[in-house]
């Protein structure tokens, strides 16, 4: 299929890696799937991707391994964890870890086809964006090109959600937008129910970028309305 997205998915349950590759081929994907962690490193150097579909529980090395070697690569390559743990934690590492999404088995393969298609849409926007150049503002300094974030001149570890709500906001210095906004515009998808994962990520980003979380300087609440990206030496009100 010329001009397909190309994925790689790395399961080694047979059953859940046939019905995604049945199910992402309807959609018009290319997919690859490996069930070996160490074969699926070789396959990730040797090979050019847009996307990886990650589990974590590999023969021979574990997702939350390959994922850390992903983000140690140069080419910047999204990556949806599927995984059958599901504590809050087990997401926060992943998250951490350097996915950019993580859905939890067992899940509903629409809704992994809609996360895929966000995912895509959200980099084709992040693409577009980088043409707006490195952003400076309250002392941040955000490479969208090289997706780094310093602080101070100190670099701040992002995750790539966390990165790309932090750069959405610096765009739309003083716009106020709601949790059902920030889904849409930075999740690719909206709804409800959803709300609190808005709330944790930019409780995280705080700890990561204000001098207090607790009382935001730069990442501010709007009551009632939602969240904004205070203007440089502009907003002192909230």
């Amino acid at each position: 299929m010329a001009g397909a997205k190309k994925i790689f998915l790395v399961e080694d349950d047979s059953d859940i890696a046939s019905l995604l590759q049945l199910s992402l081929k309807d959609e018009g994907y290319e997919i690859v799937h490996e069930a070996d962690g160490a074969r699926a490193l070789e396959q990730l150097e040797k090979h050019v991707w847009d996307a990886v579909i990650l589990d974590l529980m590999l023969p021979n090395v574990d997702g939350l391994e390959i994922c850390r070697r992903i983000r140690q690569m140069t080419r910047y390559l999204p990556i949806i964890i599927i995984s059958a743990r599901s504590s809050e934690t087990d997401r926060i590492t992943g998250l951490e870890t350097g996915a950019d999404d993580y859905l939890a088995k067992p899940f509903s393969v629409q809704e992994l086809i809609a996360r895929i298609k966000a995912l895509f849409r959200r980099q084709q926007a992040m693409g577009q964006a980088q043409t707006d150049g490195i952003i400076q503002a309250h002392g941040l300094t955000i490479d969208p090109l090289a997706r780094t974030v310093r602080l101070n001149g100190q670099h701040v570890d992002l995750t790539p959600r966390e990165f790309e709500l932090l750069y959405f906001f610096a765009r739309h210095p003083g716009e106020v937008f709601s949790r059902l906004a920030l889904l849409e515009q930075v999740w690719g998808y909206q709804h409800e129910g959803y709300e609190h994962t808005v709330n944790t990520h930019i409780n995280r980003l705080r700890i990561k970028i204000e001098k207090d979380a607790a009382e935001p300087e730069i990442v501010r609440t709007v009551w009632g309305k939602g969240y904004k990206f205070a203007e440089q030496n502009h907003d002192a009100s909230l």
